[in-house]
């Protein structure tokens, strides 16, 4: 066991899914690369190689008639849009069954003891792709890809939280019915995509591992904190996770674009500080997060290396 150190996944194959004029382009990623490149512990980072993931294995999070369909649709089409937000490329399918891989990569890595946690700085992002259908930017799910792979190595209880400003509705649905997967989001509510009420406990098996917290619009760090301490916490210590994974979106700061909270930089190392505490306590500091949304560069960037700034401490 090497131990006490960071995975970080960043590769060019990501820029191929070209989006054009919109707010989830590639120059979010050299952003984040040109800022993190700059820190004192960039070269002390694992980066672990990573391949695609099988259609096999996105299968078990989505219908395979999807997944081949827009296999076949960015292989004969330069370009296109699935819905009126979610454009594609002829580098799409690569770039997202790369970024599935990822979750297999830091999931084997962390999981394994080779590194204490993991973060994929990958695009496009997934928390809302659902089992059927690319949506909100999203194609594969990625968080939810890694959650069944940890499954299969072994893990009995994983614990997702999403921070992103918008609800991880395609997670949720993921493991709406599975009490090994508990899922947790604080996103502002009511806003895109329309889904996370609090009163969506989970079904089933399932029930009361489901926790949302929605926030209203202009909410502070101050109004996180209470949500973890109150809600999100009691909850972790009741579950025991073995694993915690985070949907990392940064698009809660103050100065995004497609947001309304009011968030600063270092409201997510404060966040991911908080985490790693748990994480420690629970389950020896295994943790992975996945980059969701973001949209403002330099506020992006600045938030990514508070995060990192954290995982490497």
């Amino acid at each position: 066991m090497i131990g006490n150190q960071t995975a970080l996944i960043w590769k060019e194959e990501f820029l191929e899914h070209d989006t054009g004029l919109h707010p989830e382009k590639k120059e979010r990623l050299t952003a984040i690369r040109n800022r993190l490149e700059k820190t004192s512990y960039y070269s002390n980072l694992q980066r672990p190689e990573v391949k695609p993931a099988s259609i096999e294995t996105i299968a078990k999070i989505h219908n395979n008639n999807y997944i081949l369909t827009l296999q076949e649709l960015c292989d004969k089409k330069r370009s296109g849009f699935i819905d009126a937000d979610t454009p594609y490329s002829q580098g799409t399918f690569h770039a997202a069954s790369l970024a599935a891989g990822s979750a297999l990569t830091l999931a084997d890595a962390v999981w394994s003891g080779e590194a204490t946690n993991g973060i994929a700085l990958v695009r496009p992002p997934g928390h809302h792709a659902v089992q059927e259908s690319a949506m909100g930017f999203c194609f594969f799910n990625n968080i939810a890809i890694c959650a069944k792979y940890l499954q299969t190595l072994g893990a009995k209880k994983i614990f997702i939280l999403d921070w992103d400003v918008h609800h991880g509705n395609g997670t949720e649905a993921s493991f709406y019915e599975d009490d090994t997967v508990f899922f947790s989001s604080l996103h502002q509510y009511p806003f895109y995509p329309g889904t996370g009420k609090a009163s969506n406990i989970g079904r089933g098996k399932g029930e009361g591992a489901n926790l949302n917290c929605p926030l209203p619009r202009g909410s502070v760090e101050a109004d996180y904190i209470k949500e973890f301490e109150n809600k999100i916490f009691p909850a972790m210590d009741q579950f025991g996770p073995d694993i915690i994974l985070i949907s990392a979106g940064f698009d809660a700061h103050k100065d995004d674009p497609l947001g309304g909270m009011e968030l600063e930089s270092s409201s997510f190392e404060a966040f991911t500080r908080i985490l790693q505490d748990k994480a420690k306590e629970y389950c020896g500091g295994k943790m992975i997060s996945f980059l969701e949304g973001g949209y403002d560069l330099k506020a992006l960037a600045d938030s990514v290396e508070a995060h990192v700034s954290v995982l490497v401490s």
